[in-house]
């Protein structure tokens, strides 16, 4: 029974050690793939125009700007800053959809095992470590966008039609729409969209996007939607379950050592009054 005990404990002991090890290596990794080739973006060669390092400067509200500036320019900014690869082209590691181990490990055994689509194909709650990998499609770059203008005070909505989601914001007095995933400012209130469908397909095609694309946006934004609260209600357990995975990933192993030495204390008592009952 205590050769038993003494296994387990040091095998613990040494799991909690490497995983440790891991994150503590994921300190000096980036999530920002190596590179992206114009073959593996739906936008080629017009594809993610920004660095990681002007991605996280443009972010930043700029002095004196205005709510509904800031919003428009942020969508672009969105947009331009994103890679728009394939989503579900590739294996999963290329892009880090798959969460690495060393980013976190409870994330990518998640991945690996749990069964669960979503975590074998990630998408990132919080939007700082979504802008670091630097791929996203709507709903991705859409909580990225909501989140940082409800961080400067600008009220923000995630709307989810059939295939495509955009945020609704209300930087001034009138709500207006924004798809970050493309980098336009739609002029219109959720109830305007659909009566306004041909000048909403208007602003995408001057854009620069497909005949395609405004007859996709037509399909879309004339169906029914759903409005989320920010992405706290978007993805729920996901978004909960992220913030514990990365407490976690650190109190899980540190816990396991802390453990290991009790156990180890006890295990020596024991052994200590073993021999002191069989001396005598």
């Amino acid at each position: 029974m205590l050769k038993a005990l003494k296994f387990a404990n040091w095998s613990m002991l040494i799991i909690s050690v490497m995983l440790l090890a891991v994150s503590l290596y994921g300190l000096t990794q980036s999530l920002r793939p190596a590179q992206f080739d114009e073959e593996d973006l739906r936008f080629g060669a017009q594809d993610i125009q920004l660095s990681l390092e002007e991605y996280r400067e443009a972010i930043k509200r700029k002095e004196n700007e205005s709510p509904l500036a800031y919003s428009e320019r942020l969508a672009k900014v969105i947009a331009q800053g994103t890679a728009h690869i394939h989503w579900t082209t590739f294996e999963p590691e290329e892009f880090n959809q798959l969460v690495p181990i060393w980013e976190n490990w409870i994330l990518f055994f998640m991945g690996k095992f749990s069964g669960i689509p979503e975590y074998e194909r990630y998408h990132f709650a919080d939007p700082h470590r979504s802008i670091e990998r630097g791929i996203g499609i709507c709903g991705e770059v859409s909580m990225v966008m909501e989140q940082l203008l409800e961080r400067e005070g600008i009220p923000a909505e995630i709307i989810s039609f059939k295939g495509h989601v955009i945020v609704a914001a209300q930087p001034e007095d009138k709500q207006l729409l924004f798809d970050p995933d493309f980098g336009v400012t739609l002029p219109f209130s959720l109830e305007e969209l659909a009566p306004n469908i041909d000048a909403a397909n208007a602003i995408y095609l001057n854009a620069g996007y497909t005949q395609k694309d405004a007859e996709f946006f037509a399909n879309s934004y004339t169906g029914r939607y759903t409005v989320w609260d920010g992405a706290h209600h978007f993805i729920t357990k996901k978004f909960y379950f992220e913030r514990f995975a990365y407490v976690a990933k650190w109190v899980l192993p540190l816990l396991g050592i802390v453990v290991f030495l009790m156990v180890q204390r006890l295990v020596r008592s024991k052994s200590k009054g073993y021999v002191e009952n069989h001396s005598g």
